[in-house]
């Protein structure tokens, strides 16, 4: 199992969109339940060391590399699959 980080930012929808979604994929697929998300707060110390690889929050990495950055205007239902994808590379061995 891969490590998962999710840079965000506080009172951003689409990061909220992005926990609804995490929350969701572990109560609807046993195999997600394992997985932790590490949360960094955009602008923070932690998060500078992700800051070229990044423009918009919620961005999601495995083990540092970049696998997800939401877009202005993303739906919901998009973010929710982009985080299903990101689960099942975590959890390819």
């Amino acid at each position: 199992m891969k490590k998962l980080t999710m840079i965000v930012m506080q009172g951003c929808p689409y990061c909220a969109a992005a926990r609804r979604a995490i929350k969701e994929l572990k109560a609807e697929q046993a195999a997600y339940a394992p997985l932790t998300v590490e949360e960094i707060e955009d602008g923070s110390a932690a998060a500078q060391a992700y800051g070229k690889d990044y423009y918009y929050v919620p961005s999601v990495f495995i083990e540092g590399e970049k696998c997800f950055e939401a877009q202005p205007g993303q739906s919901d239902e998009s973010i929710k699959k982009a985080v299903a994808r990101a689960f099942d590379r975590a959890l390819e061995a």
